[in-house]
């Protein structure tokens, strides 16, 4: 067996096994002497505040996909409208910081004047905690919707300007007197020289932003409110339902993996060997 195969076998005996921890920290044996009204009293508010087993976050898990688009009113919607409303936001807000990261990240790249007259901006601005912008967009823009996509395009807009200008400000030398002595065009040296040997360093800086978008999401949607599964786990956090608190937390987990596996995997379809 190769170490892939070994790897399997090893991750799902520590998911089994934390599994059945989990489940057995959790399982009160239940005692054959009648219980006072005060202790069933306390014993009811201690069921009630006690962490869930895997086993009722198993059952909500296969209730809620059984159906994840089902739309009751506004505080009743399924994991699936949740998640779909948080991925619209995100990839909306990602976009646009893709539409100015990735051209500005050539040109300051490609330009040392301008690394030099952009780089105290990016220093000043980069290290600002993205949810610190929230209270500023909803002044500003005056709508919650618009304000979580604008600080998803602020937090991702960072690590795909740096790497790509990082990316574009290391290609090979060589390469380029290369091009330069076919008399190719700037245009076209970007396009079929720089682009390509600095696509690796792109999509990594585009794969971290994914990454830091998604986190933030789950955090803005919680402040801003109303749809989206920020906003589904803290509306069941006040409704004491630490199953459904749980059960949204590995969703929000899955649908991370998920979009850095994409990335992954567009990276490694660019990679090339020297």
């Amino acid at each position: 067996m190769d170490i892939r195969g070994k790897s399997i076998i090893l991750s799902l005996a520590i998911l089994v096994t934390m599994l059945g921890i989990w489940e057995m920290s959790v399982h009160k044996p239940e005692s054959s002497e009648p219980l006072s009204e005060y202790e069933l009293l306390m014993g009811g508010a201690e069921q009630e505040s006690r962490v869930p087993p895997p086993s009722d976050v198993l059952k909500l898990a296969a209730s809620e996909l059984s159906n994840p688009f089902y739309d009751a009113g506004p505080n009743d919607k399924g994991i699936g409208i949740q998640l779909g409303y948080s991925l619209y936001r995100v990839l909306a807000g990602y976009l646009l910081a893709m539409l100015i990261a990735l051209p500005l990240g050539f040109v300051i790249g490609m330009s040392p004047l301008m690394y030099r007259a952009i780089n105290p901006f990016i220093q000043i601005l980069r290290p600002i905690s993205p949810l610190a912008w929230m209270p500023l967009a909803l002044f500003v823009i005056k709508d919650s919707e618009a304000s979580a996509i604008f600080v998803i395009f602020i937090c991702s807009i960072w690590p795909m300007l740096v790497n790509t200008a990082f990316g574009v400000s290391n290609v090979r030398k060589d390469w380029l007197r290369v091009a330069s002595t076919h008399e190719l065009s700037r245009l076209r040296t970007a396009l079929t020289v720089i682009l390509p040997a600095a696509a690796p360093t792109i999509l990594t800086g585009m794969r971290i932003s994914i990454g830091i978008a998604w986190l933030v999401i789950v955090a803005a949607e919680m402040l801003v409110g109303g749809t989206g599964v920020g906003y589904y786990v803290w509306n069941e956090w006040n409704n004491l339902d630490l199953t459904s608190v749980i059960f949204s937390i590995l969703m929000i987990g899955l649908v991370g993996m998920l979009l850095d596996m994409i990335l992954a995997a567009a990276i490694k379809r660019v990679k090339y060997q020297e």
